[in-house]
C-alpha cells in the first residue's frame, strides 16, 4: 500500500531527528551513471560533513522497482553537529504500530494505483504532533474512499466502533459485544433478543428467567398462557383432576385448589339425597339432618307423599303414621288402625281399650279376664257355653 510506505518513510525521517536547515528537495533519478558515481565519490571525499542517512524502499506493484532518488553532489559546507541516535521504541511509534494493526482488520478493498515515479514527498516539521499525522492519514483514506469517521462507541467496551454495528436497545455496539446478560451467547446481527430493565437476553435464557411457569408441568410458558385460581397453566395442561378432560365451555368448578369438571365435581363434593343418594343440584328439603329431592321424600313403605308436614322417624326413614305403628307394632289387632295412646296388649297383639271385646258376645273385656280359644278372646260365661268341658 503506498500511504504505508509513505507513513514509514514520514516516521524514519521524525526518529533520525533532521538538522533545521532544509536539504535540497529530492529529484528524479538521473539516466547518467556517471554524475551518480561522481557524486558518491564527492560524497566519500567529504569526510568532514556527515551526510544524513537515506533509506531505500521498494515496493512491488505489478513487479516494477521503484526507487528514493539521492541528493545531487553539494559544495563543501562547514561541519554540522553529529546526527542524533535513532530511539529504538518512541511512544509515536508505538501508537502508530497500534493504529496499523487496528487498520488491517478494516475490510475495505483499497484500489491501487498505477506504478510509476513517485512524487516527492514534501518535508514536515518534526515538531508536528502525531495528532497531525494521524489527520493526514485520515484524510488519505477518505480520498481512498474509506470510512474513517467512527461510527459510535460500543456500549459495552465504551470504544469507537470502526467496522461493523450493532445498532439496539437505543445504543450501537461492537458485534462481539452485543451478547446475552446472562450467558453472554453472542446475539448477533438478525438473531432474535429480548429487552429486560435495559438489557438484552437470548430467547432461551429470557423464557427460563422471566416467562411464566405452568402450575402443572412447571416448565415456563412460551406461547399461549391460561390464568385460572390465581395461577398459570399451559392450556393443555388445565384439566379436570379426576377424569383429566380438558374443560369446554361449561367451565370448571374448584375444591381444595383443585379443578374439576361439573360431573366429577357434583359426585364428588355435591349434597346427595337422602332418598336417592344422588347429587341436589336444585330445589331441596331439609329432614333428618339430610336434604331431599321433593320428589324424593316419601313415606318408605307406601312411596307416598306426606299430606302434611309431619312424619315419622323410624331408623333414619320418614314413614307415615299407619306404616309407622306398623313398624313398631302398634298397630290395633281389632280395627287395624294406630294406637296412639292407651292399649291392651293380649295374645300378642296390642288392642285399644275399646276393642279389645269377647269374639262371640263382643262384650268389652275392660278387666282383663278372658278365656283364649283358636287366637280369640272370650269371656267367661261364652267360654263356658260354647267350649263345655
Amino acid at each position: 500500500m503506498i500511504i504505508v510506505d509513505a507513513l514509514l518513510e514520514e516516521l524514519e525521517r521524525s526518529s533520525l531527528g533532521e538538522s533545521n536547515e532544509d536539504p535540497e528537495p529530492l529529484r528524479g533519478p538521473r539516466k547518467d551513471g556517471k554524475v551518480a558515481e561522481a557524486a558518491k565519490a564527492s560524497l566519500l571525499q567529504d569526510d568532514t560533513r556527515p551526510m544524513p542517512a537515506q533509506v531505500i524502499y521498494t515496493t512491488k506493484i505489478e513487479e516494477i522497482n521503484v526507487y528514493s532518488d539521492i541528493q545531487e553532489p553539494e559544495a563543501e559546507r562547514p561541519p554540522q553537529s553529529p546526527p542524533q541516535s535513532i530511539p529504538q521504541n518512541t511512544s509515536a511509534a508505538a501508537q502508530l504500530d497500534e493504529l496499523m494493526a487496528h487498520l488491517c482488520q478494516m475490510q475495505s478493498k483499497v484500489m491501487a494505483k498505477p506504478a510509476g515515479p513517485r512524487e516527492p514527498l514534501p518535508k514536515k516539521d518534526t515538531n508536528n504532533s502525531l495528532d497531525t499525522m494521524l489527520g493526514g492519514l485520515e484524510q488519505d483514506l477518505q480520498n481512498l474512499g474509506i470510512a474513517t469517521t467512527p461510527k459510535g462507541h460500543c456500549a459495552s467496551c465504551q470504544k469507537p466502533i470502526a467496522g461493523k454495528v450493532i445498532t439496539a436497545l437505543g445504543k450501537t455496539w461492537h458485534p462481539e459485544h452485543f451478547v446475552c446478560a446472562h450467558c453472554a451467547t453472542e446475539l448477533g446481527c438478525g438473531s432474535p433478543f429480548f429487552e429486560r430493565g435495559g438489557r438484552a437476553y437470548c430467547s432461551r435464557d429470557y423464557h427460563e428467567l422471566f416467562s411464566p411457569r405452568c402450575a402443572y408441568c412447571a416448565a415456563p410458558i412460551l406461547d399461549k398462557v391460561l390464568t385460572a385460581m390465581d395461577q398459570t397453566w399451559h392450556p393443555e395442561h388445565f384439566f379436570c383432576a379426576r377424569c383429566g378432560e380438558v374443560f369446554g365451555e361449561e367451565g370448571f368448578h374448584e375444591k381444595d385448589k383443585k379443578p374439576y369438571c361439573r360431573k366429577d365435581f357434583l359426585a364428588m363434593f355435591a349434597p346427595k339425597c337422602g332418598g336417592c343418594n344422588r347429587p341436589v343440584l336444585e330445589n331441596y328439603l331439609t329432614a333428618m339432618d339430610a336434604v331431599w329431592h321433593p320428589e324424593c321424600f316419601v313415606c318408605r313403605d307406601c312411596f307416598q307423599a306426606f299430606s302434611t308436614a309431619s312424619f315419622f322417624e323410624l331408623n333414619g326413614q320418614p314413614f307415615c303414621e299407619l306404616h309407622y305403628h306398623r313398624r313398631r307394632g302398634t298397630i290395633c289387632y281389632g280395627c287395624e288402625q294406630p294406637i296412639s295412646g292407651r292399649c291392651i296388649s293380649a295374645m300378642g297383639h296390642k288392642f285399644h281399650p275399646e276393642h279389645f271385646v269377647c269374639a262371640f258376645c263382643l262384650s268389652q273385656l275392660s278387666k282383663g279376664i278372658f278365656r283364649e280359644q283358636n287366637d280369640k278372646a272370650y269371656c267367661q260365661p261364652c267360654f263356658t257355653r260354647l267350649f263345655p268341658l
